[in-house]
């Protein structure tokens, strides 16, 4: 009887097994529904998250709103800057007493530059998008407008800004600053920001940039000494907390509250997105968390 017992469960075992590749064979096993993807909730007013190899929108919260920026500007900054024929990023500039004059008179983020260093292009670059700083972004402005006043290259840059706004199809976006500390008309959407942001991930050395942590720079004086910066490091913390972090750019004010311009490389596939008005600096990098997670979802 034992031996008959196990002669039955040996069959009822191999009829389990012939029906179970007969369902693999012919793929019904693989029919049932892919689970939905749930629909992040970001505390920011607005958000933006798409697809960096065609374009396609991926998740939308107030996408085209007007809102102020904040230091998210320094993106279009760095990418006028990028733009330049003939650039060369080697080239020093001389830092000036109005640059520092500025951040003080405005309590602006700074890359704590100092009056009669020469600093070359690079590495303002590097001060202008890690630590924030305003005095690199005028100091940009000031290099790279056209004009025979320090105001007229000023005006010149901000118009280029718009320009390339304009070129690249923000048309719900306006710059009146070089930095973000608006006059009352700087403002983009979440949609223009990714936009932008996906344009400037294109150029080497933008990328070079925005993907650094720490960066320390050795500039020269004016006794032709070297001086070695306190080191720079990047507002993003997304580069430290979400794997994959290939940039871009944060952004905070009174009214701009916290922003943060973001990008993602996972199994080869590139999300670029954008958070506008979060709440503080630790929540808005939880909404970009989300939306990231929620796009590469999305893409499989």
């Amino acid at each position: 009887m034992i031996t008959a017992i196990k002669g039955i469960r040996v069959r009822r075992a191999a009829a389990v097994a012939v029906t179970a590749g007969a369902v693999l064979a012919t793929g019904a096993l693989t029919a049932a529904p892919a689970q939905a993807v749930t629909v992040p909730t970001i505390a920011a007013k607005t958000g933006f998250v798409m697809n960096n190899a065609n374009g396609a929108a991926l998740y939308n919260k107030g996408m085209d709103t007007k809102l102020s920026t904040g230091s998210t500007t320094k993106i279009m900054t760095a990418n006028v800057v990028l733009s330049q024929a003939n650039l060369n990023l080697d080239t020093k500039v001389t830092i000036q007493k109005a640059y520092s004059d500025y951040i003080v008179a405005k309590g602006a983020s700074s890359a704590r530059l100092i009056v009669g260093d020469k600093v070359t292009v690079r590495q303002l670059l590097y001060g202008l998008m890690l630590p924030s700083g305003c005095d690199a972004a005028y100091a940009l402005a000031d290099k790279f407008g056209t004009g025979s006043t320090r105001a007229a290259r000023v005006s010149n840059f901000i118009a280029k800004m718009n320009s390339k706004a304009k070129a690249l199809g923000m048309t719900r976006t306006h710059f009146d600053s070089f930095d973000g500390i608006g006059n009352g008309s700087n403002y983009s959407t979440a949609k223009d920001l990714t936009k932008l942001a996906s344009n400037s991930l294109k150029s080497a050395n933008f990328r070079a940039v925005v993907k650094t942590k720490s960066y320390t720079a050795k500039t020269i004086t004016k006794t032709g000494s070297t001086r070695t910066m306190a080191a720079w490091v990047n507002t993003n913390t997304l580069l430290s907390s979400y794997s994959g972090t290939i940039g871009v750019k944060t952004g905070s004010g009174p009214e701009a509250k916290y922003c943060l311009v973001f990008a993602a490389t996972r199994n080869g596939k590139t999300v670029v997105g954008t958070v506008l008005a979060s709440t503080n600096a630790t929540v808005r990098a939880a909404d970009a968390t989300k939306l990231l997670n929620f796009g590469f979802a999305k893409l499989g």
